[in-house]
């Protein structure tokens, strides 16, 4: 069979019925999630549907400035998710400067590469290839780098004492953080880790069940599920890094002294 199934709005209506039931049962179980998951669900209805307009438009284009707008727009939005999953996080614009560069920087130089030296589209900033790829990356770097910074954060409030008794016995701050910038950096990692160990066996993942429900034969989707998952590896580990390294550097000083007033949030509470 090739081709593809085309959906009506009303195919959409009824996978949307789904979502109703899990409204249900938060007012069911008292869970107070019904709002926010239909407030969600809307937004993420209206959001696509932005963007296919937005695709199709750039589709036509193809102008290299309209892709590199594009994409920073999209890791703008990313920063502010970054921001908001963090309980404490870096006083000022460090809050969202962060996560929002670490994770633009190693989104772009993943997707270049892979344009570059692997798709190899005509022109290389073809958007139809660009735009996709550095969401699929870009979301997945999101998730790591998030989790990564909201972890060091916490460390380093609640192990205050012990960071601080480190520096006392002549630690540097890299050293006096290393053990806790590593536990950020596992944090960081997991949710990759997690995705390539049960890909294909417990579930298959989203781009090469779209591309075999579009008609492309299997073995051609593993392929490019196989390089989107090796991309998303190597986009995250990068921005992980980069946001636990720029973290540690700015919870401390030259002095090596620790600056938790650096941070926002009740400390005292830790």
């Amino acid at each position: 069979m090739t081709g593809y199934i085309e959906l009506s709005y009303l195919d959409l209506v009824l996978a949307a019925l789904l979502l109703l039931f899990n409204a249900v049962l938060s007012l069911v179980f008292g869970l107070q999630l019904e709002k926010r998951l239909l407030i969600a669900a809307l937004r993420m209805t209206v959001q696509l549907f932005l963007i296919g307009l937005v695709l199709k438009a750039l589709f036509s284009v193809a102008s290299p400035w309209l892709v590199g707008l594009t994409a920073l727009v999209m890791a703008l939005f990313a920063g502010r998710e970054i921001l908001a999953r963090q309980q404490r996080r870096l006083a000022g614009w460090w809050g969202y400067g962060l996560g929002a560069s670490t994770m633009l920087l190693a989104g772009t130089v993943v997707t270049v590469l892979a344009l570059t030296t692997q798709l190899r589209p005509e022109p290389w900033y073809e958007p139809r290839y660009a735009i996709p790829l550095f969401g699929m990356i870009l979301g997945n770097a999101m998730t790591g780098i998030s989790l990564a910074l909201n972890g060091l954060s916490a460390l380093a409030a609640r192990e205050r004492s012990a960071i601080e008794a480190r520096l006392l016995l002549g630690a540097t701050r890299w050293g006096a953080l290393q053990p806790f910038a590593r536990q950020a950096l596992r944090d960081g990692f997991t949710p990759m880790l997690n995705s390539m160990a049960a890909a294909g066996v417990v579930f298959l993942p989203g781009m090469m069940t779209g591309q075999i429900l579009a008609g492309v034969e299997p073995a051609q989707a593993v392929k490019y599920q196989l390089l989107v998952m090796f991309l998303i590896a190597g986009a995250t580990g990068l921005g992980v890094l980069l946001a636990v390294l720029g973290s540690v550097w700015r919870l401390t000083d030259h002095r090596h002294r620790l600056r938790l007033d650096r941070l926002t949030g009740d400390l005292d509470a830790a």
